[in-house]
């Protein structure tokens, strides 16, 4: 049987997945879940799903709170992001630079991982949420203010994430890409898919990016990247009214 990975492109984590994968030949069904697209907008109906894609049902027997990604390896089942990339990295053994046998390179990124859930995570998909989806859910356009507080927060993020982990290093953690570029770089990207261009003006972080891209391979990171650099779509779609009339006023206290 070959291994299932239930990914939803517009996630970075199931990006970094998809990546992962795709670059270092790993066999896999890609089993495009689209719960974002589907259980938040509405935006394809059961009988429009493709061959591909997985049904809410199958999410839900591997995964209780239906969260992507979802790994499955004949009757083996794995969530959330880091875990699934280690397992693949140990199972595939894939070359040593994404995840270092040496235990101090490994610690390494083992910091960066640990640092980027509370800090790049935290702050970058927050402009995804502030330009695009909350006025799509609302209808109303946001207090500017609101943007220049969470580029604020990012940019400390950004400043820390040059300072302390990237330095002077072509990667964050040597002179190869690991995981921890991985993890990062994905996650930049939702900024840039709304128009924040967040490498604009910092230089050193811009030669990082490029030289992740190229260690990637163009192809593969526009593959994994088409849906959230044409994210700015959303704005011109119909949300599930029910959903709207439930969500709206939420967001809406959490603007004020």
């Amino acid at each position: 049987m070959v291994l299932e990975l239930y990914l939803d492109l517009l996630s970075q984590p199931c990006r970094a997945i998809y990546i992962f994968a795709k670059k270092n030949n790993i066999p896999f069904e890609f089993k495009d879940v689209e719960v974002f697209r589907d259980s938040i907008l509405g935006m394809k109906a059961p009988s429009e799903t493709s061959p591909g894609s997985a049904q809410p049902e199958q999410l839900r027997k591997m995964n209780v709170v239906r969260k992507v990604p979802v790994l499955r390896d004949e009757a083996f089942c794995l969530s959330e992001g880091i875990a699934i990339l280690l397992y693949l990295s140990r199972k595939y053994n894939t070359p040593d630079h994404w995840y270092p046998s040496d235990m101090q390179k490994r610690a390494k990124v083992d910091e960066y991982l640990s640092w980027h859930q509370t800090n790049i995570r935290s702050n970058a998909p927050k402009t995804m949420w502030i330009k695009v989806l909350i006025p799509l859910f609302t209808g109303q356009p946001l207090p500017s203010e609101k943007l220049q507080e969470v580029m604020e927060g990012l940019a400390t993020s950004l400043k820390q994430l040059e300072d302390v982990f990237l330095q002077d290093k072509p990667f964050l953690v040597g002179d190869k890409i690991s995981v921890a570029d991985l993890m990062a770089i994905v996650e930049l990207m939702q900024p840039v898919g709304v128009g924040c261009n967040i490498f604009e003006d910092r230089p050193r972080l811009a030669a990082w990016h490029r030289r992740v891209e190229e260690a990637i391979g163009k192809e593969i990171f526009l593959q994994a990247h088409e849906l959230i650099l044409n994210i700015q779509k959303l704005s011109k779609i119909q949300i599930n009214p029910q959903l709207k009339e439930q969500l709206g006023p939420v967001l809406l206290k959490i603007l004020k």
